[in-house]
């Protein structure tokens, strides 16, 4: 192989990332400050009881509580929340786990469909989301991306 084509592979690889890049960036911009400081007095409000003040989650958090139901995941990088893409964890956080896992699953986690609007539920995701770091963010970005193209 070439120096010329590792090269332009190079070139390729970084465009996609700086592209991926500007993308969530173009995107966040208007009126994204606004709609995190509501994320984070709602996750406050809704959700730090269970997945912590500075989104920890439960201790233990990967083994079931004696109940047979699993604790609450963190939503910091640690956690698998950065995963999903941006239509599961909607679904998730409206419905409840159950409306996405199936096959009868139990979860402590109740769906927010009452306690708030879809778009309070986007600034609380939004506002997790700004935690992460980038190679985080963007890897969740992408997955979100893949899932509306699938759906479109």
């Amino acid at each position: 192989m070439s120096r010329r084509t590792v090269g332009l592979g190079i070139v390729a690889a970084l465009s996609g990332t700086a592209v991926l890049a500007l993308t969530w960036l173009l995107e966040a911009l208007p009126g994204e400050a606004e709609m995190i400081a509501r994320g984070r007095q709602l996750y406050a409000e809704h959700c730090a009881s269970c997945h912590g003040d500075t989104l920890q989650g439960q201790p233990n958090w990967k083994r079931p509580l004696p109940s047979g139901r699993m604790p609450a995941p963190p939503h910091d990088a640690s956690g698998h929340t950065w995963h999903h893409p941006d239509g599961v964890l909607f679904r998730i956080t409206k419905e409840g786990p159950a409306a996405v896992v199936g096959n009868g699953y139990e979860s402590d986690m109740p769906g927010f469909a009452d306690a708030m609007s879809d778009d309070e539920i986007r600034a609380v995701l939004a506002f997790i989301k700004s935690t992460w770091p980038d190679r985080e963010r963007l890897y969740q970005a992408e997955m979100s991306r893949r899932e509306k193209e699938r759906t479109q």
